[in-house]
């Protein structure tokens, strides 16, 4: 398989958090014949053998378009899918709710809701839509993990780790895993805590690599809570994290000294899980592509 690679005791995948960025159809990554929707997502998957979608996080997904995915890639190919923003207590575009969803969300006179502006009925349906629309992928084996991506606004707490439990066992036998954005979840004091609490319930904990110094900063730890899977997603270190421009935000071509570094530290992380996901979502132009092209290089080394 692509993108494949045995490090230690684990597999690790490497791939990107994109594969239709406008950017990176400009950029000239994919050859003159990829020149349609399904000719792109054949390329990218005989390149690499994991993606994220992220679309998923701003609309419910289609089964049909699961299903197009599932068909399009080889076997063993793998989707890990970004949970849509009303799980992960993010504001949501009420437009992007089922069209039958959408009175009850019309109530409020917002034209975005939280979680908690919403009948339980209305998550009910949606994560049941959510769901379903992904068992094409997981029929076929290639659903990998549902990325549970917390707020800022999201501290640790009781509270907030029996949400995360509960969107698990929501997701079961789906296996998620779990980004925070929120620093208290990784201070010193209480990452052992967050560590141990993820691993108690067997729960992937997303070791992250980013900017520091900001409100949504999370150091870079690395740990594996889920002996069947660890995930490690780099997200750059733009000097416009905070940017609402996204191509701005991600805008960052790791060096080949920085991709070095994080080689072993990914290999030592393999150990502890079965398989090992590493996802560039640098997504500007072509440079996850060509990130994760040359991680996947050193790792073969």
């Amino acid at each position: 398989m692509a993108g494949s690679y045995a490090a230690g005791m684990g597999e690790v995948r490497v791939g990107t958090a994109s594969w239709t960025d406008r950017t990176l159809i400009d950029s000239g990554w994919y050859p003159p014949e990829a020149d349609t929707p399904e000719k792109r997502l054949r390329y990218y998957a005989r390149q690499f053998g994991l993606v994220e979608v992220d679309a998923t996080y701003y609309a419910l997904p289609a089964e049909q378009t699961a299903a197009a995915w599932a068909t399009r890639t080889p076997d063993g190919f793998v989707f890990n899918v970004k949970a849509f923003s009303l799980f992960t207590q993010h504001p949501t575009r009420v437009a992007a709710l089922p069209a039958d969803l959408r009175p009850a969300a019309e109530k409020t006179g917002k034209e975005r809701v939280y979680l908690k502006d919403l009948e339980p009925a209305v998550t009910d349906q949606a994560w049941e839509r959510f769901l379903s629309a992904l068992e094409p992928l997981r029929q076929a084996g290639k659903l990998g993990a549902i990325l549970l991506q917390f707020p800022f606004w999201f501290p640790i707490g009781r509270a907030r780790k029996d949400y995360i439990v509960a969107c698990a066992q929501r997701a079961a036998p789906r296996r998620v895993c779990v980004e925070f954005r929120n620093l208290t979840w990784m201070t010193p004091g209480n990452q052992a805590e967050t560590l141990d609490f993820l691993a108690s319930h067997r729960l992937a904990y997303v070791c992250v690599d980013m900017p520091q110094g900001h409100r949504d900063s999370i150091p870079p730890v690395l740990a594996a809570t889920d002996p069947d899977l660890a995930v490690v997603r780099l997200h750059g270190h733009s000097e416009k994290w905070e940017s609402k421009d996204i191509h701005e935000r991600f805008g960052y071509r790791y060096t080949e000294d920085e991709l070095e570094e994080w080689a072993p530290k990914i290999g030592d992380l393999a150990a502890g899980a079965r398989q090992t996901h590493v996802l560039f979502n640098n997504c500007y132009r072509d440079y996850a592509q060509t990130n994760a092209r040359q991680l996947a290089a050193l790792l073969r080394t």
